[in-house]
C-alpha cells in the first residue's frame, strides 16, 4: 500500500490489479460441461507441445515438465552445460503464452535495481517516481542465474515467493500469472556461484538436461542445414492466453486426489528427512508441490484423478534440488536422483 507521507509513487499512479476472468460463450474455453472442458484443456496443452516441437528437437520430457510447472504456478530452474537449448526452450514455451515476456541476462556486475527497478527524480514535478524493472512481466527468463552474486540473488527472494516487491516502503504487486524460468550452468563451470538453499527452495522444479542422443543431434543438423541463422520464433503461435491459464488452474484444482495418495506423498517426503544418505531433507513446500504437479500430470494423461505414477514422474524433479546428501553418500558417487529413486522403490504404492 502507498504511504501518503512518501512522495515515491508508482509510475502510472495506479496499483496493479489482478487479471480478471472474463470468459464468454465464444471463448475457446468458456464455461461448459466438465468432461468437455477437460478435453479442451488437454487439447490446449497438446497444442503448446506441438508448437514447441517446431523448434525444439527431442527434450519432450523437459517441455512437459515446464508446462506442468507453469500450470502449477511455480518457477522452473533448468540446469545443463552450455549449448543444449536451455534458453531456446524457455523462450519457445514463453512464446506460446500470450502474455508479457522479459529476459534478464545475469552477470557478475548486475545490481538488484537492474532487476526490480529504481526511483528516478522527475524534475518537472519535483518528486521521485518508481521506474519498474524487467521483473514486472508475466513470464521472466533469467539466463545464467548463477552468474550473479548473492546481493543480486537476494533481490529475487521476495518477488519469487510473494510475487511482489517492496521498494522504499511501498509494495508493488506483480500481475498474474508470474513465472520465472531460470537457466544455469553446472556449478563447476568457471565464473558461477552456488545458489543458496533458500533460493533453490523457491523453484518448484529443477530440471537437469543432458546432451541429445546421436539420432536427435542428426535431426538438429538436418533441420538447420539450410538455415544457419538463429531459430525463428515468429512461426510459434500463441496458444494460451491469461484467461486460458486461469481456466486451466480451475480445472486442475478440481482434479480428485484420494487420502491414500496424500498419505503416499507425505511418506515420500518424510523419508527424505530420515534417510541415512540424506543430511537435509525436503520441507512441506515440497509436499505441496508434489500434490499440485501430480494433478497437472493427471489432466495431461486424460484423467480427473491422481494415481501414484503421476507423483513418481514429477518427484525426482521436485525433490532433487531440495536435498543435501551426506558426505559419505557423495563419496560413494550417489546423486540426489539416485537416492530419490531408492526412496520411491522402498515405499509401498497405494492401490
Amino acid at each position: 500500500m502507498s504511504d501518503p507521507n512518501n512522495d515515491l509513487q508508482p509510475e502510472d499512479g495506479k496499483s496493479i490489479e489482478p487479471v480478471k476472468e472474463n470468459l464468454t460463450p465464444q471463448d475457446p474455453i468458456a464455461p461448459i460441461a466438465p468432461a468437455s472442458k477437460h478435453t479442451l484443456m488437454r487439447k490446449k496443452i497438446d497444442d503448446v507441445l506441438q508448437e514447441c516441437a517446431k523448434v525444439i528437437v527431442g527434450q519432450s520430457e523437459m517441455l512437459e515438465l515446464i508446462i506442468i510447472a507453469i500450470l502449477s504456478d511455480g518457477h522452473i530452474l533448468l540446469e545443463g552445460v552450455p549449448g543444449i537449448a536451455k534458453t531456446l526452450a524457455a523462450k519457445t514455451v514463453a512464446t506460446t503464452i500470450d502474455a508479457d515476456f522479459s529476459r534478464i541476462q545475469f552477470t557478475p556486475d548486475l545490481m538488484p535495481t537492474d532487476i526490480i527497478g529504481t526511483s528516478i527524480f522527475n524534475m518537472s514535478k519535483a518528486k521521485f517516481k518508481f521506474k519498474k524493472g524487467p521483473i514486472f512481466s508475466n513470464v521472466v527468463l533469467i539466463d545464467e542465474i548463477n552468474r550473479a552474486p548473492a546481493k543480486t540473488q537476494s533481490a529475487l527472494f521476495e518477488v519469487m515467493e510473494e510475487k511482489q516487491i517492496s521498494y522504499d516502503g511501498i509494495q508493488y504487486d506483480l500481475e498474474p500469472p508470474f513465472i520465472v524460468i531460470a537457466t544455469q550452468n553446472p556449478i563447476e563451470q568457471e565464473g558461477t556461484y552456488r545458489l543458496p538453499e533458500a533460493q533453490l527452495d523457491r523453484f518448484l522444479m529443477k530440471i537437469q538436461l543432458d546432451y541429445p542422443s546421436t539420432r536427435e543431434e542428426i535431426q538438429i543438423l538436418n533441420r538447420f542445414k539450410n538455415n544457419l541463422s538463429t531459430p525463428d520464433l515468429s512461426q510459434i503461435a500463441s496458444i494460451l492466453s491469461k484467461e486460458d491459464i486461469v481456466a486451466l488452474k480451475e480445472v486442475i484444482t478440481n482434479i480428485y486426489i484420494k487420502d491414500d495418495i496424500i498419505t503416499y506423498i507425505a511418506e515420500l517426503v518424510a523419508e527424505t528427512r530420515q534417510h541415512s544418505k540424506i543430511y537435509l531433507g525436503a520441507s512441506p513446500r515440497a509436499s505441496l508441490a508434489l500434490m499440485r504437479c501430480s494433478k497437472v500430470v493427471a489432466l495431461m494423461e486424460g484423467r480427473d484423478f491422481v494415481i501414484p505414477e503421476d507423483i513418481q514422474f514429477v518427484a525426482p524433479h521436485i525433490l532433487n534440488h531440495r536435498l543435501i546428501l551426506t558426505p559419505d553418500a557423495e563419496m560413494e558417487g550417489q546423486t540426489s536422483h539416485s537416492v530419490i529413486k531408492e526412496i520411491i522403490k522402498s515405499k509401498e504404492v497405494p492401490r
